[in-house]
């Protein structure tokens, strides 16, 4: 998420130049937030956008889904194979407004020339995301403690290591990740380019599953499943966004 920010702010400069505005949004219809653990054992990741037709739920998934016969899964299915390189197994090839409204942010760019002073917060509601798996998705948002928490939040700090290609922008974000109140501070990559009438931000970040369970979500490591016995070893989380300037005059 904080990657996502980063590189919304990066796009003002692609976009329109010195004469950016200072302010843009999340289009939350057209923008999504995911995580995916490594090993997947081909149903480890979840969305907060199911409606995105390039997503499919994994194996062992509940019934009521409409998949695309196109998104095959992993050859490795169950097996205890890392994979750190298909991340996300399922990306979208273009943005669309179809998702539900989960995610939520705003970016501020007083200085699009030196990017000092760059700062924003992006919300998701961790209620949204789901694997496709009714049984799984309870225990997700349990561990989660969605009810007494309903936001996982990202605050950008800053932005570094700029860098452009083409109309695309690449940097890194720094800000903090806060789940259940707790801030983690984070740093993570971002690119960003135009699309859909806006500014498309691709952003990932990757943990430790030992660090998921001690500091992100201790519960998890109450209730077990794979974590205590070692078999995952990393996890990654990340955001598809669309931002669009915001009109200062109307503020």
């Amino acid at each position: 998420m904080r990657r996502s920010v980063a590189a919304a702010l990066i796009g003002l400069l692609a976009a329109a130049g010195a004469h950016a505005q200072t302010r843009w949004t999340v289009d939350s219809k057209a923008s999504l937030v995911w995580w995916q653990m490594s090993p997947n054992l081909n149903h480890l990741w979840a969305t907060t956008c199911p409606e995105e037709r390039s997503w499919r739920p994994g194996e062992n998934r509940s019934s009521g889904w409409n998949i695309d016969p196109k998104l095959k899964l992993p050859r490795s299915g169950y097996g205890n194979v890392e994979d750190t390189v298909h991340v996300p197994l399922f990306p979208r090839p273009h943005a669309s407004s179809v998702c539900s409204e989960a995610v939520q942010g705003r970016v501020f760019l007083p200085d699009t020339v030196g990017w000092r002073g760059v700062h924003g917060q992006v919300l998701v509601k961790p209620d949204a995301l789901v694997t496709g798996q009714a049984m799984r998705d309870n225990a997700m948002h349990r561990v989660l403690q969605t009810a007494q928490f309903p936001d996982i939040r990202f605050t950008l700090d800053s932005l570094v290591g700029l860098t452009k290609q083409a109309d695309t922008l690449f940097c890194s974000a720094v800000g903090s990740l806060i789940v259940r109140e707790v801030p983690h501070p984070t740093t993570a990559d971002v690119k960003a380019f135009p699309e859909a009438g806006g500014m498309r931000v691709l952003a990932k970040w990757r943990v430790s599953a030992g660090m998921l369970q001690i500091e992100l979500v201790p519960k998890l490591h109450y209730m077990g499943l794979g974590a205590n016995t070692l078999i995952w070893h990393d996890f990654f989380m990340g955001a598809d966004l669309v931002f669009r300037p915001e009109a200062t005059a109307a503020k």
